[in-house]
């Protein structure tokens, strides 16, 4: 049964006639203000953290990819660089 603002109208006015205003209100401001099918519970939380672990582990898992490729590349270039030296100097 889903609760309805008219529901929740009604429930607020009871309490208040039974509880008086002040409690009444103190009382209405701890329920949630939707249906509880819309409140996360502990279950959610977990799986939501779970999801968040994963995306960031592909995240760096492609950084140090990227990183590692970069790298090889800059040192290839190095290496091919000195050797051509190294030849050159050979030949004088």
């Amino acid at each position: 049964m889903a609760i309805d603002e008219r529901a929740r109208h009604e429930l607020f006015g009871r309490l208040e006639h039974v509880l008086g205003a002040e409690h009444a209100v103190t009382l209405m401001e701890h329920l949630p203000p939707v249906g509880w099918a819309d409140v996360a519970t502990k279950h959610d939380l977990h799986a939501m953290k779970h999801e968040i672990i994963a995306m960031m582990r592909a995240e760096l898992a492609n950084a140090l990819t990227t990183q590692t490729r970069t790298i090889m590349f800059a040192m290839l270039g190095a290496l091919t660089s000195m050797a051509a030296l190294v030849f050159a100097a050979a030949r004088l």
